[in-house]
């Protein structure tokens, strides 16, 4: 008897594949087929959005290889337990993003804005949730990535793409996915932290977070 996809592991499907992971991983993942996985996604997008996701990720297999492998584990092996011990009990504020330069040399000063940037919303105008979780490395220092490294955001001009960025998680279980060895899940207990260090993340050349819904623009 096969077995039914929930609602959350619907959610987490739809937020690998728009990040760019392929059917046949995602299908790893979650050890569902890649024909169920493909029907969920169609269902989710409609065929029409499918296709175009389906071409866009599959054209971008190769740059994703070079930003680092991530090793997935199937979504039900995280128990509670493991979610209380693998995560980092360290709360980021805003002393952390601070600390977090501190050995960063200086870098270039924030891109130009040309234009409004359409595709992304301000971060005084968004809703955070409460809690929200990073990827740091060993040192606790932030990740940081330029937006051509997500594939989801490939259709935005290449000044954009150049942007400096931090991505930040609303599920716990998907941000481990994207963790590796050398990496730790860090939390966020209050998201209010990112508005009071804006002026600071800019000051260093940093003027987009990444989540699985929004382009935020500090």
């Amino acid at each position: 008897m096969s077995k039914k996809v929930s609602e959350l592991q619907k959610k987490q499907i739809k937020d690998l594949f728009i990040q760019g992971n392929s059917i046949q991983e995602i299908s790893k993942s979650f050890q569902f087929s890649q024909q169920t996985i493909t029907r969920q996604l169609k269902i989710i997008f409609g065929e029409i959005d499918f296709k175009k996701f389906k071409k866009k990720i599959s054209f971008s297999s190769q740059t994703k290889k070079t930003i680092g492998g991530t090793n997935f584990r199937k979504t039900d092996s995280f128990s509670e337990e493991e979610n209380k011990k693998d995560i980092d009990t360290y709360s980021a504020n805003e002393s952390f993003f601070v600390q977090s330069f501190c050995e960063v040399p200086p870098l270039l000063d924030e891109l130009p804005e040309k234009q409004k940037d359409l595709s992304s919303v301000s971060i005084s105008e968004i809703k955070l949730p409460d809690l929200v979780y990073m990827i740091v490395d060993k040192k606790i220092e932030l990740e940081i990535k330029l937006l051509k490294d997500y594939p989801e955001w490939s259709f935005l001009p290449i000044d954009d793409l150049n942007r400096k960025t931090i991505s930040i998680f609303f599920d716990l279980k998907i941000a481990k996915r994207f963790c590796n060895k050398e990496q730790k899940v860090i939390k966020v207990p209050n998201t209010d932290v990112f508005r009071i260090v804006a002026p600071i993340l800019r000051s260093r050349g940093i003027s987009r977070i990444v989540s699985s819904e929004k382009l935020i623009a500090l």
